[in-house]
């Protein structure tokens, strides 16, 4: 489980201070946000794709996180057009899709992927320790930047965890099914994964001690501000205007 795919690359928005990476992301985000209508949502998706390719990633990891995010979205498109208030499309049965039911749905659909895509962009090409590092400087409270860090850090371990107890089931010929040893089997391995997890934290907890810590990272280097994040900054600040104004 590899979370920081995005992050290996040397493009413009890689070599970028995390720091105005997330002054730019939180307002174009807001705004895009609390759009509404279908125009603004769309100029936001091209933004944003706009920002992938200047990113250049890899398309087939794009495409397949993009995926994965769609699948809830089409969730949306099953119940919104149907329970929408508005003028009847068509009917399936008793269910009756409206228009305005349809639109809405586009205009989530058109939101939810420009901010997928501006998020992977621009955050998503800084490593996990540059966006704490940020976050550091920009004042947040330091136990949100622990759990955040702690978080991102651990997902994968945590991962690599339940692959080793799930290979332990199939190699003693476990086959889910819907019964009670399943059910039972499965409220072991979530069980297991608590305690190995509370275990593995204590372990981590004293050895951060043993090594000096006192509730807060030391900081070895800082960000240096570049004329390429300036200019960068002033055109999302541009950007986000633009689609606020729409």
């Amino acid at each position: 489980m590899h979370l920081e795919e995005f992050a290996e690359g040397s493009s413009f928005l890689h070599r970028l201070d995390p720091r105005v990476k997330f002054l730019a992301i939180i307002p174009y985000v807001l705004v895009i946000a609390i759009m509404h209508g279908q125009l603004g949502p769309f100029a936001a998706l091209l933004a944003s794709t706009l920002l992938t390719a200047v990113a250049r990633l890899d398309m087939r990891k794009l495409l397949s996180r993009l995926v994965t995010v769609n699948v809830f979205v089409f969730l949306l498109w099953v119940f919104i057009p149907f329970s929408y208030p508005g003028e009847t499309i068509f009917q399936i049965g008793p269910l009756t899709a409206t228009r305005e039911g349809i639109l809405y749905a586009l205009s989530i659909t058109l939101k939810t992927n420009a901010i997928v895509l501006a998020t992977i962009a621009i955050l998503g090409t800084s490593e996990v320790f540059s966006l704490a590092h940020a976050l550091i400087h920009l004042k947040v409270p330091d136990k949100l930047v622990h759990l955040f860090f702690f978080f991102y850090r651990y997902m994968t371990v945590l991962h690599e965890e339940y692959s080793r107890l799930k290979n332990a089931m199939l190699i003693r010929c476990f086959k889910a099914g819907t019964n009670m040893h399943t059910y039972r089997t499965y409220a072991y391995l979530v069980g297991m994964l608590i305690v190995r997890s509370y275990e593995r934290s204590q372990r981590i907890y004293q050895a951060m001690l043993c090594r000096g810590f006192q509730g807060r990272f030391p900081v070895a280097s800082h960000f240096r501000l570049r004329k390429g994040d300036v200019v960068f900054g002033l055109s999302m600040a541009v950007v986000t205007v633009m689609l606020a104004i729409i």
